[in-house]
């Protein structure tokens, strides 16, 4: 690929382009900062997503631990008796958010009461349970929530990487290598012409002095 752009050698195209790359300097400056707060974000949402996933592991497995035990006490068929009719414990909500121009899920969960159960020959291990999934629902909306949000910060921050990249290594270096070729040109064209003015004087003076001599 070429070096330069295929543009006219002209003091009118000069000024043009320095102009043009003086704004692309503040674009990948803009973008430098961008990429910087993209990543301590990244970092920061990483951190808070490993301990997400841990305590959601733990709540699993208490979840799990409560539920085995209520199915090993109740018996299959009393538990799927006493879980007819319960209504969602939880409510998720899910809304639009940005942040520095990525778009992720905002993810609300609420947690109810529990609600009663007026069936006879129930464990306490069900409640136990059930109160359990009810935080494991919770904890893994939240879990997607940052998940999501993490992944969508991680790609933008490399989209931002490899436009600060081509600005710096291509884009930037082609403008200015055109602007120091333009310029060489026009001192190359100017000191031309004031060769030719130089010699224009020198044969005009010849010739006047020729006819003064006559």
């Amino acid at each position: 690929m070429s070096t330069r752009l295929k543009v006219a050698p002209t003091k009118s195209t000069l000024l043009l382009l320095k102009r043009q790359v003086g704004f692309l300097q503040q674009g990948h400056d803009m973008l430098e900062r961008k990429r910087d707060l993209l990543t301590r974000l990244v970092y920061e949402r990483l951190h808070q997503y490993r301990e997400m996933r841990m305590q959601t592991r733990q709540t699993l497995d208490r979840a799990y631990r409560w539920l085995g035990l209520a199915h090993l006490r109740m018996g299959e068929s009393l538990l799927k008796q006493a879980s007819l009719g319960l209504e969602p414990g939880v409510d998720i909500s899910i809304l639009p958010r940005s942040h520095i121009g990525v778009e992720f899920p905002s993810v609300e969960a609420h947690a109810h009461p529990l609600q009663p159960i007026g069936l006879m020959w129930t464990d306490a291990s069900f409640d136990q349970a059930r109160q359990h999934l009810q935080d494991l629902a919770t904890l893994l909306a939240r879990q997607g929530e940052a998940e999501t949000a993490l992944w969508r910060l991680l790609a933008e921050q490399r989209k931002t990487q490899k436009r600060v990249n081509a600005l710096k290594y291509n884009v930037i270096p082609r403008y200015q290598e055109t602007i120091r070729f333009i310029e060489g040109s026009l001192e190359e064209e100017e000191r031309n012409s004031l060769f030719q003015v130089k010699l224009l004087r020198e044969r005009n003076r010849k010739t006047h002095s020729g006819q003064a001599a006559l």
